[in-house]
């Protein structure tokens, strides 16, 4: 009798099991709604094709603007759940749209170049040009403007600055219109524009130092209302990073970078040594880089005037707590 019990026992545990194993294979898969420019990050090809999004059940959306204006405008109408984008774009829309915005986590500091046309020899020559920017008064701009002034030039009165979009749309336009003199870009655009001709004036890291670039930000109502999701969103692309940051995997994350974004085999070699192995690239397990946090602030204060000159502490606009937990739940 204690046999037949144990055996009923045994099968009533391994149906239990099967039950649970089954609703979890079965279990919905949640969406999240990503805003994005330049095309799908790598990271996210990555989550996809490592099946990481799909460990983590979610399926993930990916909405690509044309500027970084449209993209905050899309986040403030709810139109998107997260955007990646340089961080300072949410300190913007917290300070000059008076959104609740929350920074998440980091990805990526700067290797930002100040690129001009082949005549330009130095900065001093772009005095009475025309530079165009993503948008006139967060992230890169800034950035310009703050290399142009090491060299004693003021926007607005030594030179014009025009928004004209994304990275890749300021280098064709470069090409087509020899009266834009110069531009932030960053790799692989700066990489393909300096192979045709175009000059580096000097870059983010030798002249202003490390900067907390891309990142991860949200409404902070819709980080608290969805935790669980965006924990989750965060983890497959902590995940992701490390992927990318193997040595192991290195020629499959060349061969990633000439795919996606259409390079030349040698250009996605060098955009790999420059964004994956330098510092200022990606960062491991996607970490937030607090004192680049810090200088994006104190850039925004020196250039924009911004706070009285004095900027406030980096916890005013980022939140550790849902990045803690992603990390948790790698391991």
């Amino acid at each position: 009798m204690k046999l037949f019990r144990s055996a009923k026992l045994g099968i009533y545990l391994c149906a239990l099991l099967f039950s649970v194993a089954a609703h979890a294979q079965t279990a919905p898969t949640q969406q999240i709604h990503v805003l994005t420019l330049l095309g799908r990050p790598i990271q996210f090809v990555v989550a996809d094709k490592q099946g990481l999004f799909a460990k983590y059940g979610i399926e993930v959306v990916n909405d690509n603007k044309k500027n970084s204006d449209e993209l905050r405008t899309d986040l403030a109408a709810g139109k998107g759940d997260v955007a990646y984008l340089a961080v300072d774009n949410a300190v913007a829309m917290v300070e000059l749209a008076h959104q609740d915005v929350v920074i998440v986590m980091g990805g990526e500091g700067s290797q930002n170049e100040l690129i001009a046309q082949q005549n330009i020899k130095s900065v001093a020559d772009l005095r009475g040009k025309t530079l165009i920017v993503d948008a006139p008064n967060t992230a890169y701009a800034l950035q310009m403007k703050k290399i142009l002034a090491l060299s004693g030039l003021t926007a607005g009165k030594d030179y014009e600055i025009k928004p004209f979009g994304a990275t890749p749309q300021r280098l064709i336009a470069m090409r087509e219109q020899k009266d834009f003199a110069g531009s932030m870009l960053g790799p692989p655009v700066s990489l393909v524009a300096k192979k045709e001709g175009f000059v580096s004036l000097g870059s983010v890291q030798q002249l202003i130092g490390p900067y907390q670039a891309a990142g991860f930000f949200t409404q902070r109502a819709w980080a608290n209302d969805h935790h669980d999701l965006l924990v989750a969103f965060l983890s497959a692309c902590i995940e992701a990073q490390r992927w990318l940051l193997n040595p192991a995997n290195k020629q499959q994350v060349i061969d990633l970078l000439s795919t996606q974004y259409h390079l030349a085999p040698e250009i996605a070699a060098e955009d790999y040594d420059i964004s994956i192995t330098h510092p200022g690239g990606f960062a491991k397990d996607a970490q937030f880089d607090l004192r680049g946090f810090e200088n994006v602030l104190k850039l925004r204060a020196e250039v924009e005037g911004q706070w009285g000159g004095h900027p406030p502490s980096p916890a005013k606009y980022y939140d550790p707590s849902y990045y803690q937990a992603a990390l948790e739940k790698t391991k």
